[in-house]
């Protein structure tokens, strides 16, 4: 009986031991990797931080030349194409995985959602490609000029389409690069849909709900968070998207004052201009900037975390959890 207790206690010990490994390993991994990053990238950009400080976030000035370097521009440009992309993109995907979930006939699901994640299959440089080649050439010669037409006299708004038509421009980057998130968004909120309880949707239908009553009150308030999810996963993926768009904003370190300015990104001046940096300060510059996106990122999770959070907090409070 000795014997037998010594051997579950030695197994019990290695098992134990192999668990606590790799719950190490995947710590490591999992957080203490990504600071190694932020660290190596920080070190790389000390020079730039050392001589511009703080005043490179709001510089405007991007001259190489004369070493004088301001990231303002592509922030801006990066925030400003994420957020119309995901603008755009948000309610498509919510109306995509509803026609999914609840309209579609059950045998065309499969081929409809098929058709959806082949989107995400498709390299980001055909996007790009596509987008200089296909839409730009269209945005360019009857879109943007029918939106110029359209809005150039309202207030406000009209100042939003001043400039020359060309298809390189902010509209264009932010239209391909809102298609390149959508299968990726469409994906997690549909899969949300249907984690949605069955009971739920039977009681409102009990109640004498419509099925858009349903979808409205019951699955839209209990998908919320992968929602919030599937929305913070897609602008991550837009704030660090270079090739899909490299083609499409002119590489210009301007702050666009309308949709029809060319303008630049962080990603698109890390890529353009990595090999052309022929001074440590130009070098230590564009390290800066992919210090910034990834602190951008950083926080973007943060934000969602506390989001949803706040949203289970307030459901449990309710549930009386």
């Amino acid at each position: 009986m000795d014997g037998i207790k010594m051997r579950r206690k030695r197994d019990e010990f290695i098992e134990k031991l192999v668990f606590f490994s790799l719950l190490f390993i995947a710590l490591f991994l999992g957080l203490i990797y990504p600071l190694l990053i932020g660290g190596s990238i920080l070190k790389e950009a000390w020079l730039s931080i050392q001589k511009f400080g703080i005043s490179f976030i709001f510089g405007t000035t991007w001259d190489p030349v004369r070493d004088i370097f301001g990231g303002l521009p592509a922030i801006v440009g990066t925030l400003l194409t994420t957020a119309i992309a995901t603008t755009v993109a948000v309610p498509v995907c919510i109306g995509i995985a509803i026609f999914i979930t609840e309209l579609s006939p059950k045998p065309l699901k499969p081929v409809f959602t098929t058709a959806v994640e082949l989107l995400g299959a498709i390299p980001s440089i055909i996007y790009g490609m596509w987008g200089f080649f296909v839409i730009a050439p269209l945005m360019g010669e009857y879109v943007e000029p029918f939106l110029q037409d359209t809005f150039m006299d309202v207030p406000v708004i009209g100042k939003l389409f001043d400039g020359i038509p060309t298809g390189i421009d902010l509209i264009t980057s932010s239209l391909v690069l809102s298609i390149m998130i959508i299968p990726f968004m469409a994906a997690i909120v549909k899969d949300t849909f249907e984690m949605t309880p069955q009971i739920l949707k039977e009681a409102g239908y009990g109640m004498g709900a419509t099925k858009w009553e349903v979808i409205k009150d019951v699955v839209l308030p209990y998908s919320f968070p992968g929602i919030v999810g599937g929305l913070i996963l897609s602008t991550g993926r837009a704030l660090g998207e270079t090739m899909a768009i490299a083609f499409l904003t002119g590489n210009v370190h301007q702050i666009p004052k309308s949709l029809f300015d060319n303008f630049t990104t962080i990603t698109v001046a890390i890529a353009n201009e990595f090999t052309e940096a022929d001074k440590d300060i130009y070098l230590s510059s564009l390290y800066y900037l992919a210090l910034i996106l990834f602190v951008m990122s950083f926080m973007l999770l943060i934000i969602s975390k506390f989001i949803i959070f706040r949203r289970l907090e307030k459901k449990w409070r309710i549930s009386g959890i």
